[in-house]
This record gives C-alpha cells, structure tokens and sequence, in this order.
C-alpha cells in the first residue's frame, strides 16, 4: 500500500479514528494489526518474513538480557551467553537478507568471474522476488539487539510491543530506521489526541504528498527517457537530466520521510528526522551529514565505530571508511553500480580528509572569509555537482552505462549550454518546463529557509488565518493539478522501497 494511493486514503483516517476511540489498553494491538496489513498488502507472504526477523530478535534480546542480569550477579564469572545470542541475531537476520537480496547478484558474479578464468560450472540462477522494505525493518530489529548487547537498553519484555516497534506502518518500509530508545520508548507511553500534534502531522503529510506527487514524479516523468535511451541525447542534456535526477530523488525520498513523520505525528508519536537539507551542505561529508540520517547514523554506530573508527590512525580510518561505503552501496542495492558509487563516495570523503590541511593553509594564506556568504555559496554548488555525478553510478542501470554517462558529459562539457537555455529542449512544452520547474524552485527556496533555521510549519501556522488557508488552498491545488493531472505525468513507486 502506497502512501500516495487511494487505499491509503481510507486506511489512515481508519487507522487513526480507532486508535482514539478504543481503551488505551488495546491500541497497541490495534496499530500492529495496522502495521501488518499494511506490510501484507504488497504480498501476503512477506509478511511470515517480518515476523521471523521480530521473533529472532525478540527472543535473543531476551537471552542477552538474561546472560547479562547473570553477569551482574556474578561479575567474576562472566558467559558466552551475550555474545552467542548477538551472533544469532546477526547470522538468521543477515542470512535472510542475504536470500532475498542478495542471492542472485552473487550467484551472477560468481558465474561471471569463474567464466572469466575460463571456468564454467553455470550455477543455475535464483530469481527471488525483494520483499518490499526488507533493508530497512531487519536494521531497525539488528540495532535494537546490538543496543540490548551493549546495555544500552533492556529488553522488551512485551512480545507484541516489541512487534509494533519492528512493524509500525509509517516508518515499516522506507524509514527513518528508528532506534528502541527513540520509538520503543514512546510505544510504551499512554497518549490521547492532540488537536496540535494532528494540525503539524497533516501540514507534514501535505508537504511530502506535494514533494513527492508534484515535484520528484514531474521530474521523473521527464528525465526517465533520458536515461532510458542515453545515446540519443547530448552529454549536455544528460548533465541536465543527472541534476535533475538529483533533486528527484530528494523529493521521492524525503517526500517518503515527511508522509512518515506526519502519519506517525497524527497518533502523537515522534519519528527521527532523516533529512536536513542535504543539499546545503559543504563538502561530501557535509552532505553525508545531512543526507539518510538515519541509515548514515547507523552504519556509524554499529559498524565504522566497533570497527575502530578513527581511533587506530588515518590508516586504519580510511579503511574503515571504505568498508562502510562499500556496505552502504551494497545495502542500496545489489548490482556493482551500487557498490561503485558507495566506493566513489567513501574515496572522496578520505580525499577531503587527506586535502583539509591544504585548504586551511589556501585560505588562510588567500585570506578568504570562510563564513563569507558567497564563499559557502561556492562550495554548495562545487558539493552538489560533484554529488550529481556520484549520483549518476546511482541511477545507471550498470556500472559499465554509468562511466558512458561520465564520458558523454565530459566529452561534451559546455557551461554556456545552460546560458543559452539550451536545457529547454529536454521539455515538451512550457507546461511541462513549468511543471517541474516551479515545484523545484518552491522546494529549494523551502530548503533554504529550512537551512535558515525557520521552522516550516510555523511558517504556516504563525500567519493570519486567511494567509493560511490560501497556503492550504495552493498546495491542494498544486497536488490536485500537478499531482493528478499534470500533463503526462504518471506516478512511479518510491524509489527507496526496492532497498
């Protein structure tokens, strides 16, 4: 079930009206419910799949809780028990990742590489269907055990609580990949309706729904031929498609985020932000910073810091920045493009690292203003086009189509091309240049003001009451039209849900 569907439509405001008027006691077990159905409407199925991750965790958080109260007791005599349990957790839970996400890429590489050295075993290939959401939930589950591992919360007790942690539906899919200090917490929490959690929850859904609808599948709708047929266009215009692309999967995923946080606002329950306009940032680290946060967050905490972080030598910090971006490549998707751009991503933040000193030294020595407007301004622009190549090895359907991108775009590198509104020709028609030009701008002025520190909603809510409702009545009639009408746009899933 999509959120921009007209199933989602009836379910939410369903969802919503019981959950405040049944008894405190039985909401918890209204919203799982909720949760499992939604997950359930995109295949039965897959829903055996959640409940074997959530019940492997439950139970081995349960053995950490138990080995760890033992260890308390008896510090002199510690167990394996922690530890074996962890190991469980990690093995069943990545083994089904693995299975469903993986299988086949390795079973292709493998052929591949054996038929190179002029082997040929022909290892029959696995086609297995992706379980939407998968990468997500099973993070969520492994995060909350690692947590437990490592004392930083107890388990949770309520098996049926602990599964509306792992299944609640705004978040189930797409993210944000919640903590069990964040979201487990709040679950535990007795809460009635707040008329000012549902008025900013359903300002958030609007935002995303417009995001989304209005402005990442316009984009889509002009830009997918690029992509789809590349040699039939300039490398000009496929810069201008990759830029495009850029802002597209911002608003598709962000878009996601903002449904997400304003659904889960509407039943008073706050999810982690995931976004912080990424694209304001300064540098590749900057943007890393502000971009999936939550995902970002985790490979941190549970990956690049057991690793050692950069506690061990820059040797030692680079590598494991590496492993870390070649994981997160692979996690977005299984095909080596994937794992190239998380590789180009992990050598430009080691760049920037290794160049720091450098860039001290010319700023000082130019006595260039760091904090000088036009200076950050510089560095957006020089951060977001080297993110939009980065971007490209994203959405190329190979690795091999993705460096004749780069090619074709260095090969017919011309800036007045954009001067010379060249870029025009990409669109159909003024309409459909507008359609997605006006939506971009209001979102990158939007961003700004975010950057700005100006809290969105209030820009909303602290004006007058007519203002307000001509805000209202704009942004429903730039979903209805653009969104539903807008000429030759048809909506595509979010991107997010195939990882």
């Amino acid at each position: 079930m999509s959120f921009i569907s007209i199933n989602y439509l009836i379910f939410f405001p369903a969802v919503v009206l019981l959950y405040y008027v049944l008894p405190q006691k039985v909401r918890m077990y209204w919203l799982l419910v909720a949760g499992y159905y939604f997950y359930m409407s995109w295949n039965a199925k897959y829903g055996l799949l959640l409940f074997a991750s959530t019940a492997v965790t439950y139970l081995c958080a349960l053995g950490i809780d138990h080995f760890r109260t033992a260890e308390e007791k008896d510090a002199k005599n510690p167990t394996g028990g922690k530890r074996l349990f962890l190991s469980l957790a990690i093995v069943l839970n990545l083994g089904l990742l693995f299975y469903f996400k993986y299988i086949g890429f390795t079973v292709e590489s493998i052929n591949k590489v054996l038929s190179a050295t002029g082997l040929s075993l022909n290892i029959p290939a696995t086609d297995v269907l992706l379980p939407v959401g998968i990468s997500f939930y099973i993070f969520q589950a492994l995060g909350y055990t690692i947590d437990v591992y490592r004392g930083e919360v107890r388990a949770e007790r309520n098996p049926f609580r602990y599964a509306l942690f792992v299944s609640f539906f705004p978040q189930l899919v797409a993210g944000p990949i919640e903590r069990s200090k964040n979201l487990l917490a709040q679950l535990r929490e007795e809460r009635d309706f707040d008329a000012e959690n549902a008025r900013k929850g359903l300002l958030t859904m609007a935002y995303g729904i417009f995001m989304k609808m209005v402005a990442a599948d316009s984009i889509a709708a002009v830009i997918d031929p690029v992509f789809a047929s590349p040699g039939d266009y300039s490398g000009m215009m496929i810069l201008f498609a990759s830029i495009l692309f850029s802002f597209r999967i911002y608003f598709d995923f962000n878009g996601y985020t903002q449904i997400a946080i304003g659904s889960a606002r509407v039943l008073g329950i706050r999810l982690t932000p995931n976004f912080d306009t990424p694209y304001m940032g300064l540098s590749v680290g900057d943007f890393w910073r502000r971009w999936h946060i939550s995902l970002t967050s985790w490979f941190r905490d549970y990956l690049y810091i057991p690793l050692g972080g950069n506690r061990k030598g820059k040797v030692r910090k680079y590598i494991n920045t590496i492993i870390v971006f070649l994981l997160s490549g692979l996690w977005h998707g299984a095909a080596w493009h994937f794992v190239a751009w998380g590789l180009i991503n992990g050598i430009l933040l080691i760049a920037e690292d290794l160049l720091k000193p450098l860039k001290v030294k010319a700023d000082t020595g130019l006595n260039i203003r760091t904090d000088d407007p036009f200076y950050m301004w510089v560095r957006r622009f020089i951060t977001f086009f080297i993110v939009t190549l980065t971007w490209i090895f994203f959405r190329a359907g190979s690795l091999p189509q993705a460096v004749k991108l780069i090619a074709a775009i260095f090969g017919d590198f011309r800036p007045a091309w954009f001067i010379n509104f060249e870029f025009a020709k990409l669109f159909a028609d003024p309409q459909a240049m507008l359609g997605v030009l006006v939506p971009l701008g209001i979102m990158v002025i939007l961003d700004i003001f975010k950057a700005k520190g100006k809290d969105l909603t209030s820009l909303v809510f602290d004006r007058q009451i007519v203002l307000r409702w001509i805000i209202y009545i704009c942004m429903a009639l730039f979903i209805i039209y653009w969104g539903f009408y807008g000429k030759g746009y048809e909506h595509t899933q979010f991107i997010y849900f195939q990882f």
